[in-house]
């Protein structure tokens, strides 16, 4: 392996991350501008420069590699803005490499995914463009080491969205009670989208532009190595409680969470499975890549507000799925409950903690990934989401939906032998490791790890419902009109999804061993528990 990746790097050297970002961007841009280009056309431009895409993020991860040390390999580092001190800074390790690679596989999927299914109100060619920015950007986030380009990167994916929820989102949710339509809440979920994660990103930036007045430099890798030193507490907590803050909204965390059931709601399927498989995991990445190893005391400080937040998520979202009749709401609403292991994991800045911070982060994007393609398909065919109209027995009527929705929904729950169970169950030990004076979390932490435990149970509960309402049950109690079951291109985009899910279930070392020389390092710089 050692071999290949020397023999990637001195072909492309670490030219292949800009290269690897680049790509979708411009062919984003492409597409915008060629008005004439059919949606037959199109789709099929966009699926071809996702797959070169992907490819690229496997032979970097590759070239990235062994990733035995911790240590940042595949690294580019040139000048761009001197007068500024920003650098046009790119790298890859074992913290960003599984993003990377999520990323470019939900963007394959997704842009294949078009190919066959087409949005309702048409201008496919608009739509996979902004699939193609949201991948470019979301990669851009996961690879750049400044602070200034990642704040660029961090905003470059909201635009792109807003437009995928305000003009291809769902007709069929009504404008006012009683009133349909769809345009009103179609741009009321988008502009709530936009609003407040700009808000967030803004809170970021105020924190980043203070750490980089208090240390002269913007460049992510040296503000880790210094890891807080020549900044006082004081303004490690500031510049912490900004940048927190402001990544917790795109997390997002309990209490800055509102804006996420509306846009999953309505987003287009590719929209919904790209918010939730890649736009959350900017948020909880910042965290890991900015917050923890840049200001270590500050983050330790706030890791206790941001525990609890993360528990009050987890169970709050558990119970709100109880009542939910949308399942695509519902799955949104399931987001917050999951998001809220990781973030909990996270603040625990324990190895166990973190390391199932990262794998659950994975497993979260892999598992809704497939629910909502699930659900998307659903949609298409009953015109709704609600429970009660999609009705009983699914496994007879569409088995091979009902069977996607039955794993989906079983690994949601974090069954062991499936990618849910690892993250979770690691996050909860660090949370419970996290004890003591100096620790991250002192005394909170054992209560935090029982009420996270507790979470797991409402979950598994309201999941096993939702089994027992759709899948379950006869036949013959469903409404009367006859469907069609997933066709084989359904099946096809979302098969990857499952087989990743059974493999890291299974074989959770493949995940593990990426992360866990990344991690030791992050806390070795940060003075972590070890």
């Amino acid at each position: 392996m050692s071999g290949i990746a020397d023999a990637i790097e001195n072909v492309t050297g670490a030219w292949i991350l800009p290269i690897m970002v680049g790509l979708p961007l411009i062919v984003a841009v492409v597409l915008v501008i060629a008005r004439r280009l059919s949606d037959d056309v199109a789709t099929l431009v966009a699926a071809s420069t996702a797959t070169v895409t992907f490819v690229l993020a496997i032979l970097a991860s590759i070239a990235a590699g062994p990733y035995r040390d911790g240590e940042m390999v595949l690294e580019l580092d040139r000048s761009w803005v001197p007068a500024l001190g920003v650098g046009f800074h790119f790298g890859m390790d074992g913290v960003s490499a599984p993003l990377v690679l999520l990323t470019g596989l939900l963007g394959v999927l997704v842009c294949v995914h078009s190919v066959r299914v087409r949005p309702a109100s048409g201008r496919a060619r608009l739509l996979v463009a902004c699939y193609l920015a949201v991948v470019g950007g979301a990669l851009a986030t996961f690879t750049v080491m400044d602070a200034v380009l990642f704040f660029i990167a961090f905003e470059l994916v909201l635009v792109p969205m807003w437009f995928a929820i305000a003009f291809w989102g769902d007709d069929t949710q009504p404008d006012a009670p009683g009133r349909p339509g769809g345009e009103v809440a179609r741009r009321d979920a988008a502009n709530r989208f936009i609003l407040f994660t700009a808000i967030g990103s803004a809170l970021m930036l105020v924190g980043l532009l203070y750490v980089a007045l208090q240390t002269g430099t913007t460049d992510l890798g040296k503000l880790a190595d210094l890891a807080g030193e020549g900044l006082s507490h004081d303004v490690q907590v500031i510049a912490a409680c900004f940048i927190v803050v402001g990544l917790s909204v795109k997390a997002p965390a309990f209490g800055v969470h509102t804006w996420l059931p509306p846009a999953h709601t309505i987003a287009p399927t590719g929209g919904s499975v790209l918010l939730a498989g890649v736009l959350l995991k900017m948020g909880t990445y910042g965290l890991v890549r900015v917050a923890v190893p840049i200001l270590p005391d500050g983050f330790r400080t706030v890791a206790p507000f941001l525990a609890l937040f993360a528990v009050l998520g987890i169970v709050w979202a558990g119970l709100a799925c109880f009542v939910e009749r949308d399942l695509k709401r519902l799955i949104a609403l399931s987001s917050v409950a999951h998001m809220g292991f990781v973030l909990l994991g996270i603040a625990s800045m324990t190895p166990q903690g973190l390391q199932g911070a990262l794998f659950a982060n994975i497993a979260h994007g892999l598992i809704t990934g497939l629910l909502f393609l699930t659900v998307g398909s659903l949609k298409d065919r009953h015109h709704t989401a609600d429970l009660a109209l999609i009705g009983a027995g699914l496994r007879d009527r569409v088995p091979r939906l009902g069977w996607l929705l039955a794993f989906g929904a079983v690994a949601g729950l974090g069954l062991p032998g499936l990618a849910g169970f690892w993250g979770e169950l690691l996050a909860i030990v660090g949370t419970w490791q996290s004890t003591g004076a100096s620790s991250s979390l002192g005394t909170a932490g054992r209560p935090f790890a029982v009420v996270a435990v507790v979470g797991t149970v409402i979950a598994a509960v309201y999941l096993l419902r939702v089994l027992r309402l759709v899948w379950h049950g006869a036949a013959a109690d469903a409404p009367q009109r006859v469907v069609p079951d997933a066709t084989r291109h359904e099946v096809m985009v979302a098969a990857p999804l499952v087989v990743a899910t059974v493999a890291l279930g299974l074989l959770p070392w493949l995940l593990l061993d990426l992360t866990g020389p990344a991690v030791r390092v992050l806390l070795i710089v940060s003075g972590g528990n070890q």
